[in-house]
């Protein structure tokens, strides 16, 4: 998973903002603390904007989002939430989709959502405390916390 992580950012040419915006909606609803403070962290390294990322669980009701964010974050919360709809992601969603990405950042996209979907699920399992990783190194600090 980690080597598919890489080759998403380095080969897609979706803005790593939005794949960052993706990760961290999928974490909040999947309640991965370790994947929601990392997404976070991520893309403030990055340079995103904290009170913009505090948005992103109301996406629908703030302007800081583009039209093509918005439609990355709604594929992010319906690949998230499946038992929701029996047919996967809806119509509409699909349609603004392809409106924003071309097939390659459809397909990057799609992979993202899959990728971030089983990193929540592993991270939830193992119990993995939020709050100690580290964007500039990308390794969590608890071991050595925890001393």
């Amino acid at each position: 998973m980690l080597a598919n992580e890489k080759l998403f950012h380095t080969a897609s040419t979706v803005p790593h903002r939005t794949m960052e915006l993706v990760k961290l909606r999928a974490s909040q609803i999947n309640g991965c603390g370790f994947c929601t403070d990392m997404h976070f962290k991520d893309a403030v390294h990055a340079g995103d904007d904290p009170e913009r990322l505090n948005l992103v669980p109301v996406w629908r009701e703030a302007p800081a989002f583009d039209d093509a964010e918005r439609a990355a974050l709604a594929l992010a919360e319906e690949s998230a939430r499946l038992a929701d709809n029996p047919h996967g992601v809806s119509d509409e969603t699909w349609e603004a989709v392809r409106k924003h990405y071309d097939d390659e950042q459809i397909a990057a996209l799609v992979a993202m959502c899959a990728q971030i979907n089983a990193w929540n699920r592993v991270n939830v399992i193992l119990r993995t405390p939020a709050g100690f990783y580290d964007p500039a190194t990308k390794t969590a600090r608890y071991r050595e916390l925890q001393k």
